[in-house]
């Protein structure tokens, strides 16, 4: 894709989350310890999975891309943002602009999709557990995999393509910390009509897809769990699901409150704040619910952690020898 356009603008300002320089400190401090944590909980949780064969099924694959995703996510606007609070001047460029948008795109589309195969995968669990290793095989899950990336590329690419042939003449102040399609469909000074469009029906594309397969996935589970008699099969079930729940009401909870269109000042705000707990916080909060819900990862953590011990004191106990 070729981040060239007509327009004049060779360069945006960020306006940022505040426009009061006294609480730029306290928020790089605050957003630092952010990114430190939600780096070190994404690659902790991909690192306990790896080391761990009994967390190599089908359901922890899924968790592992889920927090790849979120692990690569940290990185598409944390730097620029901390740059942005001890900077005089937080300015980005156009190609930079949308190569950010590009990344931003890919990796929640992605994510989207994996929410999905994961809901796909609960159903074939409790629905076909007679069937679960032959559905859901190592190939097929690769597959699903793949798939769901590739189709994040792609959904990137329509929707970064379709802001790439704006033309920003006029103000180059985007009135956020991000470039985010609202605040630079409000930059253009051409017609937006059809860019619009096109995104926001790439943007449905996605959300109706990926809704309607895990909508689906949980009714069926729904109607299954009724029919068991036993309490046992119904806590297993929810404890089963519950995580995932958690994590797509969350995920296209705010997904949703971040990208309505502001209709005044007030709403510019609440755009704003949306926006931080999607893209800041969400990401650090996934690996928690993964793995203080999870007895497995907590009995991987426990293991990787004695392993670990045990290493240590051997390498001390030959150094001394």
């Amino acid at each position: 894709m070729i981040m060239e356009n007509d327009s004049s603008v060779s360069e945006f300002i960020l306006m940022g989350l505040t426009y009061q320089p006294e609480l730029w400190w306290p928020l790089f401090v605050l957003f630092l310890v952010n990114y430190t944590a939600t780096v070190m909980g994404n690659l902790s949780l991909m690192t306990l999975i790896c080391l761990n064969s009994h967390l190599h099924t089908p359901m922890y694959f899924f968790i592992l891309n889920l927090s790849f995703i979120d692990f690569c996510y940290s990185f598409v606007f944390t730097p620029k943002m901390l740059m942005g609070f001890v900077s005089e001047h937080n300015t980005i460029s156009f190609t930079g602009c949308m190569t950010q948008l590009f990344f931003f795109c890919l990796f929640v589309n992605s994510e989207c999709y994996v929410l999905t195969a994961m809901a796909y995968d609960r159903y074939v669990a409790i629905c076909r557990p007679l069937l679960y290793t032959v559905v859901m095989s190592p190939r097929a899950c690769s597959l699903l995999m793949l798939a769901a990336h590739l189709m994040g590329v792609s959904s990137a690419v329509v929707h970064t393509g379709c802001i790439i042939q704006l033309r920003f003449c006029g103000s180059k102040v985007i009135n956020h910390y991000m470039c985010d399609t609202f605040p630079l469909l409000e930059l253009s000074c051409g017609s937006s009509h059809v860019n619009e469009l096109v995104s926001s029906v790439s943007v449905a594309v996605v959300v109706v897809i990926s809704s309607l397969i895990i909508v689906s996935s949980y009714a069926l589970i729904l109607v299954n769990v009724i029919h068991l008699s036993s309490s046992k099969g119904w806590s297993k079930a929810v404890s089963t699901c519950s995580s995932h729940i958690i994590t797509v009401a969350l995920f296209y909870g705010f997904g949703l409150l971040a990208h309505i269109k502001p209709s005044s000042a007030e709403s510019v705000v609440q755009r704003k704040f949306f926006s931080v707990v999607y893209t800041f916080v969400l990401p650090l909060l996934n690996p928690l619910i993964y793995s203080l819900r999870n007895k497995d990862v907590k009995l991987a953590l426990k293991r990787t952690l004695k392993t670990v011990t045990i290493q240590g004191k051997c390498l001390c106990c030959s150094h001394k020898s």
